[in-house]
């Protein structure tokens, strides 16, 4: 009886956590309607939009906002400004923006917007459309809000805009009235100024009418057949459930061509055929293929019907279901570019990541995934003239310890809008973030990281997950504290720097003296190289991540040693290994540790008789 009674409230509580959990989780919801009509002559567009909006959050809204990201391709807007005064602008925006016409600038104008029926204060700020409610939103309520605009489609300078540098006629991307995003931490309405973006969750139904010698690119499911509506005029209608943004192009020599999957997902390619682009995007499409199948398994399931691979932007820029990416490349730069985008679809498309604040956790996460999805295509030999890498983060690797050597870096923590340099961000968000998985790997192991990874998308997909809940998973899978890890990686600059110090000889054992001389601890793998060919692997837990990583299997021999207090700067391993038998002593040989300087991290030994 007392065993039952136990074990019932062993349930009861599990089950309180369990709705405790999901009562404190919310997040908002909009349905957009959407009818937009093209004016191709004049590079200009007449909107309507009805949003519903569902407000999750326990708060009584009495504002909301919208982003108005064509108004940042004016002369004196902030994105103009920034490009022109940061030490590295962007080479694709620099001065161009102070340099528009009139009639190659973008503008949305805002002709009419009411709240369920009745109109409703609102004001212009740069790229920030502010709503005063006569209503305000009640926790639970949702309503609707019903815009008429105008817009004007912006040159192409970044990410959006008409006739980019490939003859690609419309990229439209952030292109309309989008609400901001309301969460825990309240109203993100950050000014665009180029960098990371922030959505809803919800459905778009976008009707599209075009000059009838346009073909129509979107990240959505087309609905109909395109037929000719009143004079030159096409409709195409589309729609994409449970995602947070919607992004289409449209070009009158776009070749449309579809991969069906074995799954039954619909991989769309959209290019201008030619002499460098036909055959590399033919090609393109196996490898894609290839793509999806591997980070399905290593990922998680991509769960939307299609995706659309769209000659346009300036680069390559991630949607949802869809990326546009500049198509003129070497097969080579079409794949790594192809594969980063796709990627995308995990880390940001799926997982909601505000990327404002988190851009490493976007794109730190698809870098990483993408180092590891571009070497298994490469050992399929889906690559040609490329040959799999024995270690596909070492250039990464490389590349941090650099950049971390000067004094530009900062840390992960700050805002995406807000660093200094163009070249801290990139360094951060993609380089840094990566190196945050890689390196989680060298702490709890790689099984470990793999099945954390998997079990990240699961839990958190179709939602706004941060650093703690990413962190957490990784705690309960390697049962490990971690926090120190992302307060020290993540929240600072500190940098890691091991060294072998010394190394003594006693009558049957050897004593290695460690070193921490950067200001980050970390648990170190030592590993002793015999002359007769064995290796040991001596494992030196952090005191304070209370546990210690299981054999990965890289040394014949591996040994948990005491765990190393962080406080202390030294540390004195005594091995059962005469001194003549060892050939010479590694920190690390996986790469894995972000150690700054590794001119202290081998030592060979030397026997006195070769001296």
């Amino acid at each position: 009886m007392l065993l039952n009674r136990f074990l019932f409230t062993v349930i009861l509580g599990l089950i309180a956590s369990i709705s405790w959990s999901q009562a404190c989780y919310w997040q908002q919801k909009a349905i957009y309607k959407m009818n937009i009509e093209m004016d191709v002559r004049n590079n200009c567009m007449s909107g309507y939009q009805h949003l519903t909006y569902i407000n999750n959050s326990p708060d009584v809204l009495k504002k909301v906002y919208y982003h108005l990201y064509y108004n940042a391709f004016q002369p004196n807007s902030m994105m103009d400004v920034r490009s022109r005064t940061i030490p590295d602008p962007d080479r694709r925006i620099q001065d161009r923006i102070s340099k528009l016409d009139e009639d190659e600038i973008g503008f949305h104008k805002i002709k009419s917007l009411e709240q369920d029926g009745a109109p409703v204060q609102f004001f212009v700020d740069g790229t920030i459309l502010e709503v005063r409610l006569a209503d305000p939103i009640r926790p639970g309520e949702e309503t609707q809000f019903v815009m008429e605009f105008e817009s004007q489609v912006p040159l192409q300078i970044r990410r959006t805009g008409r006739d980019n540098r490939e003859g690609i006629e419309y990229s439209m991307s952030q292109w309309y009235p989008k609400i901001c995003e309301y969460d825990e931490d309240g109203w993100h309405p950050n000014p665009y100024i180029a960098r990371e973006f922030y959505g809803v969750w919800g459905d778009f139904d976008v009707t599209i009418e075009i000059d009838k010698d346009y073909i129509v690119a979107a990240g959505g499911v087309l609905l109909n057949e395109p037929e000719d509506q009143k004079g030159r005029k096409r409709q195409w209608h589309y729609r994409a459930e449970n995602v947070h943004d919607f992004v289409w192009a449209a070009d009158p020599d776009y070749v449309h061509e579809v991969l069906v999957r074995e799954s039954g997902t619909k991989l769309h390619f959209y290019y201008q055929p030619g002499e460098r682009t036909t055959d590399n995007w033919k090609a393109f499409q196996k490898v894609m293929d290839e793509t999806f199948d591997f980070a399905n398994e290593h990922y998680g399931q991509y769960p939307y019907p299609e995706y659309a691979f769209i000659q346009g932007g300036d680069g390559g820029m991630e949607y949802a279901m869809a990326t546009l990416i500049t198509g003129k490349r070497s097969f080579m730069s079409l794949v790594a570019v192809g594969v980063h985008e796709v990627m995308h679809s995990w880390y940001h498309m799926v997982l909601g990541t505000n990327e404002s604040l988190y851009p490493w956790m976007d794109e730190g996460f698809t870098n990483y995934t993408e180092a590891m999805v571009i070497n298994h295509l490469k050992r399929r030999g889906l690559i040609p003239g490329f040959d799999p890498l024995d270690d596909p983060m070492a250039s990464a690797m490389t590349g941090y310890r650099n950049f971390a050597k000067t004094p530009l870096e900062e840390p992960l923590i700050t805002h995406a809008d807000h660093y200094q340099r163009n070249q801290a961000h990139g360094i951060a968000a993609y380089i840094k973030g990566s190196i945050f998985l890689h390196q989680l790997s060298y702490i709890i192991g790689r099984p470990a990281l793999d099945t954390v990874m998997l079990d990240y998308f699961n839990r958190w997909k179709f939602k706004h997950p941060d650093a703690n809940d990413f962190i957490r998973i990784a705690e309960r899978e390697s049962d490990m504290i971690l926090d120190w890890y992302q307060e020290y990686w993540i929240n600072s600059t500190h940098k890691i720097d091991y060294g072998i110090d010394s190394v003594f000889s006693g009558e049957q054992n050897t004593t290695i003296t460690l070193e921490r001389i950067g200001n980050m601890p970390m648990p170190i793998d030592l590993v002793v190289y015999l002359k007769e060919g064995r290796t040991y692997m001596y494992h030196i837990p952090l005191r304070m991540m209370r546990g210690a990583k299981p054999d990965e299997g890289l040394a014949d021999h591996y040994l948990i040693k005491e765990d190393w207090p962080w406080t202390h700067p030294v540390y004195s391993l005594v091995i059962g290994i005469p001194f003549e038998d060892i050939e010479s002593i590694e920190i690390d040989p996986s790469n894995r540790l972000a150690d700054i300087d590794l001119t202290n991290n081998f030592l060979m030994m030397i026997d006195a008789s070769d001296e």
